[in-house]
């Protein structure tokens, strides 16, 4: 997700630098001064969708004395304000008690696994924060596999016990059983079986060892639980005499200074000007890919980049200078030959094409013609936003073939809606050939009800625009790769009504305009008049009233084109069109599919 996705949070930041040019300076210098790998704790963020990590975050940075301009603060990307979600990991530093703390958010859905993969592997330690109220979900499972599979173990921090329907008798027998269960179906070992828990509210910016509802009023902040990130996370085991190694995890822009390169030293110590190279991996070993200089080493102190002078083995940095390394390549000393491993991530389960605008209304909208759904969503919408205009194929699944049998990724699915939508949803989802593994109550919440289903990928596109749709807006689906397994039997995909044309819009030969109630495609001229009389010239006034149009999203758009279909997407507009537009070579193709 490089590229548009990530942008710059230093160029964003630096126009609001909230400390003193004094202030800046002892920053700077206490970095400088001390390489002491032993002072610092770096640790995740990790929690399910809405579980309350980014809003945790914003408390923490506060509690160590962070100046924070808006709720969110982390959330950098307008779209990830838009949605209410995290899109792309962050890291920042805050000190707490002579230890400098590296922290870093990260995404909750299995969409953006690739972020969580490479950024666990950076930290020590792990904050695991689940929904009193609600237990361990689907994405909690899959970020803490990710966590466990790394070696750390996990503070439990129990969020939003505040909540009327959370009693101390369903956190201690209900949600940490749950949690001790998730941990030991992992395979966690005995060290992180034994995980210590906290209870917090990260709404009201408290966390307390024990279970309370109202703390005492100097209790209210969230001490004890820097307190315990201090007490449980190890420092990072690191050389400071060991040549300048560093593994790029995540990659920004700046308009000034380009390319700037986030990661955590693995050992040796680097400084500003120092020659650095740039090594990748192939098949036939390591590979020099740049030579350069360091121009600018900075650090994120809350929500503000900060220059230093020199950083140690363990810590994690910001570094400017070269052009060419990537998320997965290393950067090290001019001595060193021999790359870093990268991160292996989980393989892709669906597939998109992206090609030029050839449309004939191409080059009016956008400035730049070029050459999980929710991710491939997301990157879209943002190459939108910057002025691009482009053609993209339907989602299409990625099959495996093992032992000459075709095999199809499964996720795993978790659904919570009301109790009057349930047979609606499970019946849409049967023919989506999905399973149901459990149904139950949503404990503390009546009339809610949780299923937990296993569905093919396919079957999942562009089914959470209908879900949505089914359930009112009150139903929660969450969805992560579960295994590939052998392929089922195809299903008749359901489209449902279209009609996302206004009216006086323009429109060319090949553009889709609706549906027809048949399988066939029916061509039609919608600004012509067809007479239904044998009289040539009708003279009468007629008012005419057109049904208001269903606009379709992004999302809804890709999951509803068919295989011979494209999204036609600019700055302004987002059209559905056939891949050849000349109706006679439609024809010709479908008589030569035929024979």
């Amino acid at each position: 997700m490089a590229g548009p996705l990530l942008r710059s949070l230093w160029s964003n930041t630096t126009r609001r630098r909230s400390f003193s040019s004094q202030s800046h300076l002892k920053f700077v210098h206490s970095l400088s001064s001390s390489l002491d790998p032993n002072r610092l704790r770096n640790v995740a963020v990790i929690a399910h969708v809405d579980h309350g990590k980014t809003t945790l975050m914003d408390r923490l940075l506060r509690q160590c004395g962070a100046d924070i301009p808006h709720e969110r603060a982390m959330d950098s990307i307008n779209l990830e304000r838009e949605r209410g979600i995290t899109i792309s990991s962050k890291v920042t530093s805050v000190f707490w008690k002579e230890n400098e703390l590296n922290m870093v958010d990260t995404p909750g859905h299995a969409d953006f696994g690739g972020e969580v993969e490479r950024v666990v592997g950076m930290v020590e330690g792990a904050i695991l924060v689940v929904d009193a109220g609600e237990g361990p979900l689907a994405q909690t499972k899959f970020v803490l596999a990710k966590a466990l599979k790394y070696g750390l173990r996990p503070i439990l921090l129990l969020n939003k016990v505040d909540r009327p329907s959370v009693s101390e008798e369903r956190c201690d027998d209900e949600v940490e059983s749950l949690v001790f269960d998730l941990f030991a179906n992992l395979g966690a070992t005995e060290e992180q079986l034994d995980f210590p828990v906290l209870y917090a509210s990260a709404k009201e910016g408290w966390a307390s060892s024990t279970f309370t509802k109202e703390p005492p009023a100097d209790a209210r902040n969230m001490s004890q639980l820097l307190d315990a990130v201090v007490k449980h996370v190890p420092p990072p085991k690191a050389d400071l005499d060991a040549p300048f190694l560093m593994l790029v995890s995540m990659m920004e822009k700046d308009f000034y200074l380009g390319r700037i390169l986030t990661g955590r030293v693995s050992s040796g110590v680097v400084r500003a000007g120092d020659k650095v190279t740039g090594l990748r991996n192939t098949d036939s070993g390591s590979v020099k890919i740049e030579e350069g200089k360091v121009v600018k080493l900075m650090k994120k102190k809350g929500t503000t980049i900060v220059s230093i002078d020199a950083a140690g083995a363990g810590d994690i940095i910001c570094m400017a200078g070269l052009t060419t390394p990537s998320i997965g390549h290393t950067v090290a000393s001019t001595e060193v030959t021999t790359a870093l491993p990268s991160v292996e991530l989980d393989p892709p389960t669906i597939s998109m094409t992206f090609g030029v605008n050839d449309s004939p209304l191409a080059g009016r909208d956008g400035t730049q013609l070029t050459g999980g759904e929710l991710q491939l969503g997301i990157l879209i919408e943002n190459m939108r936003r910057e002025g691009f205009e482009l053609s993209v194929s339907p989602p299409k699944v990625m099959y495996k073939t093992e032992d000459k049998q075709r095999l199809e990724p499964i996720e795993e699915v978790t659904i919570e809606i009301n109790e009057e939508h349930v047979g609606l949803v499970m019946e849409a989802l049967s023919h989506r050939r999905a399973e149901v593994i459990d149904m139950c109550p949503v404990p503390g919440n009546d009339g809610r009800t949780r299923l937990s289903l296993t569905c093919p990928s396919r079957g999942l596109v562009g089914y959470r625009c209908v879900f949505s749709s089914d359930t009112r807006g009150t139903g929660f689906m969450h969805r992560a790769f579960l295994s590939m397994q052998l392929l089922y039997s195809q299903y008749e995909k359901y489209r449902g009504p279209l009609g996302n044309v206004r009216k006086g819009v323009l429109s060319y030969d090949g553009m889709i305009i609706g549906e027809h109630s048949r399988d066939t495609d029916l061509d039609v001229n919608p600004v012509k008049a067809k007479e239904l009389t044998n009289i040539r010239s009708v003279n009468k006034d007629e008012n005419v009233k057109l049904s208001p149009p269903r606009l379709m999203t992004l999302e809804e758009a890709i999951g509803y084109v068919a295989s011979d279909e494209l999204i036609e997407v600019t700055p302004k507009t987002i059209r559905l069109r056939k891949k050849c537009l000349d109706v006679t070579k439609r024809k010709s193709q479908s008589k030569r599919a035929k024979e």
